[in-house]
């Protein structure tokens, strides 16, 4: 048998006391570390990946309800993946976790790859999407671009999907549960994305008042999420900032550039064991789920051109 892990090819990369390994399959983030600390849930080269840590989400995010979409004129259908609990029947996170990415380049602090999506029904359109991650004083930049080397425009969404660690390594769904009930949260969003039993969104509400308001960075103990937030503030280079807080004084700020326009959060609180990480997901998206269907923040990436999405993971410790 072959010695190859089952992610494939492990690409480790180092900065300072900053250190992280890139699997070759879906150029998925397997773990990501500070002074020996986890920042994000890790997981072993050989395992299925847990609840989609470390995912690329494309060419969408979150879900198309039925898997189903039309776009220019013509309908498309992709392999239903999500289907329970009932009522779900959802295409979810696209193509690009599925397949072996190709090594562009390697050095002490970064690793670049890339994907020509093959010609799929769900998905024919000739885009090729790059993800370099590197390291630096202040953590990792994530930049992924998608470029349409085809002949007609291609519709397109990305998400990222981390599981921010919460410093622990409860032994029991409960116990996760608590620890990460302890940590503070902070999104910079104004609308709350209401969704139906099939976690398809059907509307907006102000988070004015709600449990959703995360503005004032509360901690989450009482806050369950498997939710999206839109309406996103940001500073005066376009960026958006989302805080994650531990007790252990760690601190993550992910930072998404002008194309992020919703932010995820699950906390799987409830969740099996087995799909229950040591933390939880924090995702940038450059759109809310079912994109393809609604249009919300949809890109469209014309022929020759190309899009690119920079987001920051820094950590201080406090």
């Amino acid at each position: 048998m072959g010695t190859t892990p089952r992610t494939g090819n492990q690409y480790s990369i180092h900065h300072g006391d900053f250190s992280a390994v890139v699997c070759e399959l879906g150029s998925k983030l397997r773990r990501f570390d500070y002074g020996g600390k986890e920042v994000f849930c890790s997981y072993g080269p050989d395992d299925l990946t847990p609840t989609c840590c470390g995912y690329i989400l494309a060419p969408w995010p979150n879900r198309i309800k039925d898997g189903e979409y039309d776009f220019n004129c013509k309908h498309y259908c992709a392999p239903v993946n999500e289907y329970h609990p009932e009522p779900r029947n959802n295409a979810n996170h696209g193509y690009a976790y599925q397949y072996m990415w190709k090594l562009e380049s390697l050095t002490e602090n970064s690793v670049t790859q890339s994907l020509r999506f093959p010609n799929l029904d769900g998905y024919p359109f000739d885009v090729t999407v790059t993800a370099t991650y590197e390291l630096n004083d202040k953590g990792m930049t994530v930049t992924v671009s998608a470029r349409n080397d085809g002949d007609e425009p291609a519709p397109w969404a990305l998400g990222l999907h981390p599981w921010v660690a919460n410093g622990k390594n409860g032994e029991t769904s409960e116990q996760r549960d608590a620890d990460s009930a302890a940590c503070r949260l902070k999104i910079d969003a104004d609308t709350h994305v209401t969704v139906d039993a099939g976690l398809v969104p059907n509307g907006t509400e102000p988070v004015d008042g709600t449990k959703f308001d995360l503005r004032d960075d509360p901690v989450l103990d009482g806050r369950a999420f498997d939710d999206a937030w839109v309406d996103v503030h940001r500073a005066d280079d376009g960026t958006t900032t989302t805080v994650f807080t531990r007790p252990d004084g760690m601190e993550i700020k992910l930072v998404g550039d002008e194309t992020i326009n919703a932010w995820q959060c699950y906390t799987a609180t409830g969740a099996p064991f087995d799909q229950h990480p040591n933390g939880i997901a924090v995702e940038p998206m450059t759109a809310p789920a079912n994109a393809f269907r609604s249009g919300d923040h949809l890109t469209v990436i014309e022929p020759g051109k190309s899009v690119t999405t920079v987001v920051r993971y820094e950590v201080t410790v406090k």
